[in-house]
């Protein structure tokens, strides 16, 4: 950052109140939507059979996140400051809860979300560019530091970057959607295919397996809460976004689940990991696989800045209360940004990005953050 005068910290500087309703409802929609509903299908479909407890365990980890989401529209409307869950649990459990959280999510919660949608975004770019395995990691850690930069130079870079590409891959995923249901199979021809064996028939650990993989693909509702010392009108705006954005990424999971099976078959779904772009290719070309690569590619830099911009206000609310770093509690004045915790975020999400393999960083996030979670 530039050494100006103007730029030193002052007792004076608080944060920029610039989020309106529709800035916090990307954030809730553009930070959920990442590698998740592109990856994860098919290692749900290699737990469960069937079309019917595949939508199921997508609709169970909708209702969760919905109920995670109610509960912090709650609590967040009467604690509308920066810091969130973080927050929550300090007023409910005391000092040493909101403490380990704050302390679990920039080691492992939220800097390993990041980790992991950058180690996503290297697998799918060396698809596109045919990366070695250095430069994929390369590629991972400089995604984490464009952003940490953009996002230090103040809330409204940040926010308008988070707004194009949350258009740019919502409209995407609804276009890919309606694209494979026009040339898939029609939706009554996949009844035989809904439960074969019945519902009652559903095996638990397989399901409970899968539902790991499946929260993974919701995780990011709840950073919003982050910056709610960034928002207009946080005790109105806060609930809303966290509401209308939790139902519209629960409905567009479960069409995009139904379109890939109008398309392909269970046992092609369990082939791999690409499962968007095997959709698309088996029925437009090639050609298709390749612009759902790119649309990949958006979604997943799109829920990076989500992130990259909402954690570091917890290391500052935390730090403000003494129980961080107190460097982390300083703003900088011209830009109104918490840049030390900003950097640092970023510096570690990039070390845990060259340490890491997918599945190890989102099995890790997953299990680390519920535990929060459910005391919230």
């Amino acid at each position: 950052m530039p050494n100006h005068p103007e730029s030193k910290p002052s007792a004076e500087t608080t944060l920029a109140r610039e989020l309106r309703l529709r800035d916090a409802t990307a954030i809730v929609v553009g930070t959920i939507i990442g590698s998740g509903i592109f990856l994860v299908p098919g290692r749900v479909a290699t737990h469960l059979d069937s079309l019917g407890a595949v939508l199921l365990v997508w609709l169970v980890g909708g209702v969760l996140s919905l109920c995670g989401a109610l509960s912090i529209a709650e609590i967040g409307a009467a604690f509308p400051g920066a810091g969130g869950l973080y927050v929550y649990l300090r007023h409910a459990y005391g000092r040493p809860a909101g403490f380990l959280y704050g302390w679990g999510l920039l080691c492992m919660i939220h800097s390993g979300s990041i980790a992991t949608l950058a180690v996503a975004f290297s697998l799918y770019l060396a698809q596109l560019l045919l990366l070695s395995y250095g430069e994929q990691k390369a590629v991972g850690v400089g995604c984490i530091l464009i952003l940490t930069y953009v996002n230090c130079l103040g809330i409204r870079p940040g926010k308008l970057v988070q707004n194009l590409l949350t258009v740019i891959k919502l409209g995407g995923l609804s276009l890919m959607t309606l694209l494979l249901f026009a040339r898939g199979r029609p939706l009554t021809s996949l009844a035989g295919d809904f439960w074969p064996e019945g519902p009652l028939r559903l095996a638990w650990l397989p399901f409970g397996t899968a539902l790991v993989a499946v929260l993974w693909a919701y995780e990011g509702w709840h950073v919003v809460s982050f910056a709610a010392g960034e928002i207009k009108q946080p005790t109105r705006d806060l609930p809303r976004s966290l509401f209308h954005g939790t139902l519209i990424i629960t409905g567009s999971y479960l069409l995009a689940n139904a379109a890939y099976y109008s398309v392909l078959s269970g046992a092609e779904i369990r082939q791999g990991d690409t499962v968007a772009a095997t959709a698309m290719s088996q029925a437009f070309g090639p050609i298709a696989s390749g612009l759902v690569s790119l649309l990949i590619l958006v979604s997943i830099f799109g829920a990076m800045n989500g992130m990259v911009l909402t954690g570091p206000r917890v290391y500052y609310a935390m730090a403000k209360e003494g129980l961080f770093f107190n460097a982390f509690s300083q703003l900088n004045a011209r830009y109104r940004t918490p840049t030390v915790a900003i950097v640092v975020q970023g510096v570690w999400a990039s070390l845990l990005t060259l340490l890491g393999t997918f599945q190890e960083l989102f099995t890790y996030v997953i299990f680390t953050a519920w535990i929060f979670y459910g005391l919230t």
